[in-house]
C-alpha cells in the first residue's frame, strides 16, 4: 500500500527551494491578487481513497483546465467531425499564438490553446440552449460539489484585457471556423475559464478520465475508445508548449492552467491535482511541475 502522506511530506522538502520562483498569471489583473505563496494537492485513488495535503480545499481559478471540460462536452455532442474543426497536434508555440493560426488558415492545432476552446464555446453555444448552466452542471456532476460556480470578477478582468483573445475570435470568425456572434463566444469562453475549484474537486472531477467506469454525467456520455483519446490529446497537447517537457519529466496526461493548477492522472490508478499560483515562462505553475514529477519519481508509477 502507497503511503501517500508520506510521499506529499517528501515532495514538499524537495519543492521548498521554489516557493519564490516565478510569478501569479498578473496579466489578468483579478488573478494578480492571489496570494501566490499557497500550495495545494490532492490524490483519489479509482478505489475511492482521497489523500490531500495544505491548501487543498482552497479554491482557485481553473482557467484553460476547463478546456478539458469543454472538449469532453463538444466530442459527446458531436464525435469525430469535431475534429473538422480543431486539431489535435501539439502546438509548439504560446498558448495565445497568432502565428500559427494565421499560417493554419483559421484551424487552431488543437483544443487546448485558446483558439481551440474559442472554438469549443462557439460549438457548445451553438448546440445548446443554456451554455453556461449546462457547462456549469457538467462540472458539478463530474466532482459531485453543486456549490462549484463562475468567478465574475475574473470573468470580467479577463473580457476588460482579453485583447489578444478578441483577435484571435475575430481571426477564427475571418475564416468562418467560429459561427455565433464574437462577444457572445468570448464571453463565454472567458466564463468558462473563471471557474473555480479545489484540489479536492478538481481530482474528483478528473476520476471519469482516470478509470475505466462508463463515462455518463448530466446527459454526456463517452465511449472508451473517445476517453482514451481525450488522455492521448492531453499528454501531447496539456502544457501549452511544454507538453513534451511535462510527458519527459511527469509522463502522465494532464492539462494545466494559469491559475497554477494542474490535473494529472494514472489511468486505472489516481487523478492528481495539485495547486501553486506562481507560473514559469510557459505559463505552468513552478512548483506544481515538480510536485507532479516527483510523485511519479517516488511512486516510480507513470504510462510508460
Amino acid at each position: 500500500m502507497v503511503d501517500y502522506q508520506k510521499i506529499f511530506d517528501d515532495i514538499w522538502n524537495g519543492i521548498s527551494v521554489f516557493a519564490g520562483v516565478g510569478h501569479q498569471a498578473d496579466y489578468i489583473p483579478a488573478l494578480a491578487k492571489v496570494n501566490p505563496d499557497q500550495f495545494g494537492m490532492c490524490l483519489q485513488e479509482v478505489s475511492g481513497a482521497v489523500h490531500t495535503y495544505r491548501q487543498a480545499d482552497e479554491r482557485f481559478s481553473i482557467q484553460s483546465i476547463s478546456k478539458v471540460f469543454a472538449l469532453a462536452m463538444c466530442l459527446s455532442l458531436k464525435g469525430e467531425s469535431l475534429w473538422k474543426r480543431i486539431g489535435k497536434e501539439p502546438s509548439g508555440t504560446a498558448f495565445n499564438s497568432l502565428v500559427q493560426l494565421e499560417v493554419e488558415k483559421g484551424i487552431p492545432r488543437n483544443p487546448f490553446i485558446n483558439a481551440g476552446a474559442i472554438v469549443l464555446s462557439d460549438i457548445l453555444i451553438t448546440e445548446l440552449e443554456r451554455p453556461e448552466d449546462e457547462f456549469l452542471g457538467f462540472v458539478r456532476e463530474l466532482c459531485g460539489e453543486p456549490g462549484v460556480d463562475y468567478n465574475m470578477d475574473v470573468a470580467m478582468s479577463e473580457r476588460e484585457h482579453g485583447f489578444l483573445n478578441a483577435a484571435i475570435a475575430n481571426m477564427l470568425k475571418s475564416h468562418g471556423t467560429i459561427v455565433n456572434d464574437i462577444e457572445r463566444v468570448l464571453m463565454f469562453y472567458f466564463k468558462m475559464c473563471s471557474v473555480e475549484m479545489t484540489c479536492r474537486e478538481l481530482a474528483a472531477a478528473f476520476m471519469a478520465f482516470a478509470d475505466r467506469s462508463p463515462f455518463c454525467f448530466a446527459g454526456y456520455s463517452l465511449t472508451n475508445s473517445q476517453i482514451k483519446r481525450m488522455n492521448a490529446v492531453m499528454q501531447t497537447c496539456g502544457f501549452y508548449d511544454e507538453a513534451g517537457e511535462f510527458s519527459y519529466l511527469v509522463g502522465l496526461p494532464g492539462k494545466s492552467g494559469v491559475g497554477g493548477g494542474i490535473v494529472a492522472i494514472c489511468p486505472q490508478r489516481y487523478s492528481v491535482a495539485v495547486w501553486s499560483p506562481r507560473l514559469n515562462s510557459k505559463g505552468n505553475s513552478v512548483m506544481g511541475m515538480k510536485a507532479l514529477e516527483l510523485l511519479t519519481t517516488y511512486t516510480e508509477e507513470s504510462i510508460f
